[in-house]
């Protein structure tokens, strides 16, 4: 365990190897026949230069928050001279946050593009290779957030730990690292809701130009739409939503970083509870990367099993390696006291284990809104039927 928590940031790097060799292999992947690609390229091109156009803003924001957060930042902790450089941290910390985010979505985006239309090949020669081509897509940019958070999140905190060791300085340390969160959020925010109305502005104009104008599909090859609405899938889908998909997981691993500094461990310095989220994630990317490897469909066989299948095989083994890590690691004592309570290590493994018990359920309770839409409606639903009988 000391030597997971001591190469904390190679578990990012892992990560982004893994980044790399999929999009790699998504790259070698036919994309089919020549109109297939131009029309690959078209989407492609018109994604990259929407999001070209958006950081371009989003640089003038980053720059100027920056400037604020240097000069204005508020610090209760040190001397002046301590107090000037955790604003300059706050600062950096904000800087790293924003790239790390922007590329979370960038690196998505740019590998989705590229297996679109490899998988619409596929799907011509099998069922199987057409899911090996999308899954692998999709996983990069699974990939990137968390291998991004992890590296960006070990490696300021390693840094920041270096300026201000020992457990007395851990407020510090964390009040500087929110900056990453910070930043991470600002690029989720502009770029989930810039790619959004993006997204449903190109798709109702899809929709008017096709069905209502001319009585033809939103995606049919003579809708001029038609590209602009599939531009908008990826800026809002992909590269929003990897923004998204960051900042949230940036933002839960310090929120419990924070509650951690609250618990003295006798071993790690006094900062085990610190170091167990970042430790819990970068154990979770090892056990991804294997889940990954049970994404398999023969053909005739369901998909959706498929990713089931690769989806829970991970979700056992995290079960099996949060307990070790919780409860037997020394990262959190057996037991201890706060505000005059009593909490011990098997609670903590016990609502971590209720976390992905509910991600778990999301599975099969997920269809039951769908469900009772399909009965709720009138005229194709249940209650259509009983109207007709």
């Amino acid at each position: 365990m000391e030597l997971i928590v001591k190469f904390l940031p190679l578990f990012g790097v892992l990560a982004l190897i893994f980044v790399y060799l999929k999009n790699t292999w998504v790259t070698k992947q036919d994309k089919g026949n020549e109109k297939m690609s131009k029309i690959a390229k078209h989407i492609a091109d018109g994604a990259m230069s929407f999001l070209k156009a958006e950081y371009k803003i989003l640089l003038i924001f980053i720059v100027a928050v920056s400037i604020l957060l240097f000069f204005k930042g508020v610090d209760e902790y040190g001397d002046e001279n301590s107090i000037h450089i955790s604003h300059g941290m706050v600062a950096f910390s904000f800087i790293v946050g924003a790239i790390c985010s922007a590329l979370a979505g960038f690196i998505g985006m740019r590998t989705a593009t590229k297996a679109n239309v490899r998988t619409a090949q596929a799907a011509q020669t099998s069922l199987e290779k057409a899911l090996e081509v999308a899954f692998a897509g999709g996983s990069v940019m699974g990939m990137g957030v968390v291998g991004l958070g992890v590296l960006g999140l070990s490696g300021l905190f390693m840094i920041y730990q270096y300026m201000w060791p020992g457990a007395e300085n851990i407020q510090m340390v964390l009040n500087v690292l929110s900056g990453f969160s910070l930043g991470a959020s600002s690029i989720a925010l502009f770029a989930r809701v810039g790619g959004g109305i993006y997204t449903k502005a190109a798709d109702v104009g899809a929709d008017l130009v096709g069905k209502v104008e001319a009585g033809i599909p939103e995606d049919h090859p003579l809708n001029p739409a038609t590209i602009a609405d599939n531009v908008g899938d990826n800026v809002g889908d992909v590269a929003g939503m990897g923004a998204d998909l960051f900042e949230s997981y940036v933002g839960s691993i310090i929120g419990t970083m924070v509650l951690g500094a609250l618990i003295i461990t006798p071993d790690y310095g006094g900062l085990g509870a610190v170091y167990l989220p970042l430790v819990l994630a970068a154990v979770g990317i090892v056990l991804s990367i294997v889940g990954t490897f049970f994404v398999r469909v023969k053909e005739g066989g369901s998909p959706h099993k498929a990713l089931n299948f690769g989806e829970f095989g991970s979700g056992f083994l995290m079960i099996i390696a949060s307990f070790f890590i919780i409860v037997k690691s020394g990262l959190l004592p057996a037991e201890w006291i706060t505000d005059g309570i009593q909490y011990n290590a098997m609670g903590v493994f016990y609502a971590t284990l209720a976390g992905l018990v509910a991600g778990f359920a999301g599975f099969f309770l997920g269809p039951i809104p769908c469900l009772i839409a399909f009965l709720a409606n009138h005229e194709s639903g249940f209650l259509g039927w009983l109207s007709k009988s």
